[in-house]
């Protein structure tokens, strides 16, 4: 029917409630496309062509805070889950960018869940792309500079084993950081950042096409001629 209407891909929104049909439409040709809490998407490309139905979301987002006070001492934490467990690594504050959370905003809300820490954003001052990271997906990690307005340290219990103020050169001289390649260098951005000698990447909000505001990232550092 969907071929002499000249359909061309077809999709399903199965909710949980209609699970049981799962089956029937697998068996019918369709093959899955995401899943969320409440629904399963399955897609059927009907033409003997090539399959043109738009992939999954193929990136997850998070972020990284860089958050140094006037005695140049940087926020860290050490976490009680995951690979950084139990060895006594101290490292900057990071996670997930909420589904439709800016990253900005998810830099302070890290921040501020794991350490108690209240600040305001500055910078993105460099980010990195890895790929088959998350459930095959590949990912975005975005480090911010963030300013502080509040110092006095309240960890999150259930994720964090311990957070502090420490010396930039302490955290440096680490040697999870030393011979990391890529925390090192971030480090030494980060510092920079804060020494006035590097321009990251500030935000304006500005409307799109359909009259919605987002975050525009830029380089005002050299902007002043536009």
């Amino acid at each position: 029917m969907w071929f002499l209407k000249g359909k061309k891909g077809v999709w399903i929104k199965l909710p949980r409630e209609h699970s049981n049909l799962v089956d029937s439409a697998v068996k019918a040709g369709f093959r899955f496309h995401h899943a969320e809490p409440d629904y399963l998407m399955l897609v059927n490309w009907i033409p003997n062509t090539p399959d043109t139905l738009p992939a999954n979301a193929s990136h997850r987002v998070a972020v990284g805070a860089f958050v140094m006070n006037a005695n140049r001492e940087v926020l860290v934490v050490q976490e009680s889950n995951g690979r950084f467990s139990g060895q006594g690594i101290w490292k900057l504050p990071t996670g997930g960018v909420d589904e439709g959370e800016d990253i900005c905003t998810a830099a302070v809300r890290e921040v501020k869940e794991e350490t108690g820490i209240d600040t305001k954003f500055v910078e993105v001052i460099a980010f990195k792309e890895r790929h088959k990271s998350f459930f095959r997906k590949s990912e975005l990690f975005f480090i911010c500079m963030l300013q502080p307005h509040s110092f006095k340290i309240q960890r999150q219990v259930s994720e964090i084993e311990a957070a502090q103020w420490m010396a930039i050169e302490d955290y440096m001289a680490q040697p999870f950081v030393r011979e990391n390649e890529l925390f090192d260098f971030l480090t030494k951005i980060g510092l920079s950042k804060f020494n006035g000698k590097y321009s990251g990447f500030s935000t304006v909000l500005s409307s799109t096409s359909s009259c919605k505001k987002s975050y525009f990232y830029f380089n005002n550092n050299d902007a002043g001629h536009i």
